[in-house]
């Protein structure tokens, strides 16, 4: 683990309403705190979301703001956990897209992993980047202008994405760096 200290930021967990992928929640929302960081769930409507441990339903969790009712400004950081539903759902709502592209011009960084890519891929924010995400979005990645890699965790101006839980712990530590770092230059 890093020492890298979050305190005094808060980072948004960006998620819909069902389909997200519990560990790439948790464990990185767990490092945010672990870090010092507040962390704050964002989702398409108010209420709970539903997280799946891969198909199996997981636990509930509360969502503590939509993205209408927030701003870029709110959040120091941006994490998009995965599953496969999760990421599908966020692509399609225009207002979580809004957010994400906002977020990405911001300069602010963004920890995406496994399937979550695709919604930076309908934010057009991967153009001239190199990233990963699961495998079976590389061909996504790739028509969208992205360069996509089979490693562990890439990171990019800002953006740090990741395969797959199995790499929860180096994406954990990589996003706390960024995070702790703030913007790009």
């Amino acid at each position: 683990m890093t020492d890298a200290s979050l305190n005094g930021k808060t980072i948004a967990f960006a998620v819909s309403g069902e389909g997200i992928e519990q560990v790439e929640l948790t464990e990185p929302w767990q490092a945010v705190e672990a870090a010092g960081g507040t962390p704050k769930l964002l989702s398409i409507e108010p209420g709970t979301v539903q997280a799946f441990n891969h198909l199996d339903k997981a636990d509930t969790f509360d969502v503590d703001v939509t993205f209408t009712q927030s701003s870029v400004d709110d959040f120091d950081g941006l994490v998009l956990p995965g599953g496969v539903a999760n990421p599908d759902a966020l692509r399609a709502d225009k207002d979580a897209v809004a957010f994400v592209k906002a977020f990405a011009d911001s300069g602010k960084p963004i920890a995406a992993i496994c399937h979550a890519p695709w919604t930076l891929v309908e934010a057009d924010v991967v153009r001239g980047r190199w990233l990963t995400s699961y495998p079976s979005i590389q061909t996504d990645i790739r028509n969208a202008g992205g360069e996509w890699v089979d490693e562990e965790v890439v990171e990019d101006r800002g953006l740090i994405t990741s395969r797959n839980p199995d790499d929860l712990p180096a994406f954990n530590a990589a996003l706390v760096e960024r995070f702790a770092a703030g913007p790009e230059a």
